[in-house]
C-alpha cells in the first residue's frame, strides 16, 4: 500500500493552533458581521414600508425602526452560534413590537401585507456570507 505523507507549513499550522484557542470569540464577531448586513437590509425595507400605500396620514412614531437591532451571538442546545435580528420590547404605549411588525410583514383584515422582513432574508444571504468571509480572512490575518 502506498503511503504518502504532507506536511503543512510551520506559520499555517501555528495559525490554526492559536485559532482553536480564539474561536469563541472569533465566531462572535464573525456572526456580528454578518448580522450587521442584515439588519440594514431589514431596515431600509422597513423605512419603505412604514406609512406607504395607506388612505390616512401615517401615526409612525420611528419607535419601531428605533427598535430593531442585532442580538449578541449565543450558543443552542445543538452547540450552533446565533444571532438573531429583531426588535427589542417593551413599547412606551404598551404593545409589542413584534406584533407591530408581524401585522406590518403579513397584514390583517382590512389592512393588506407589506413585507419586509422575507425580502430581506433572501436579498442578503450572499452579501451576509461574504461579509462573514472577509471577517474571517482579517481575522485568520491578525493571528
Amino acid at each position: 500500500m502506498a503511503k504518502a505523507v504532507i506536511k503543512m507549513p510551520e506559520d499555517f499550522l501555528l495559525k490554526i493552533s492559536r485559532l482553536g484557542e480564539k474561536t469563541d470569540e472569533i465566531l462572535l464577531r464573525i456572526l456580528k458581521a454578518g448580522g450587521e448586513i442584515v439588519e440594514a437590509k431589514v431596515k431600509s425595507n422597513l423605512q419603505g414600508v412604514i406609512g406607504s400605500g395607506t388612505k390616512e396620514e401615517s401615526r409612525s412614531t420611528g419607535e419601531l425602526i428605533s427598535a430593531l437591532g442585532v442580538s449578541t451571538a449565543k450558543q443552542d442546545r445543538d452547540g450552533n452560534f446565533n444571532v438573531k435580528v429583531g426588535f427589542s420590547e417593551p413599547r412606551v404605549d404598551g404593545k409589542s413590537n413584534a406584533m407591530i411588525a408581524s401585522v406590518l410583514e403579513y397584514g390583517k383584515s382590512g389592512q393588506p401585507p407589506k413585507p419586509f422582513l422575507k425580502p430581506a432574508k433572501s436579498s442578503t444571504q450572499k452579501a451576509c456570507i461574504e461579509a462573514m468571509k472577509q471577517k474571517l480572512k482579517k481575522e485568520m490575518e491578525n493571528i
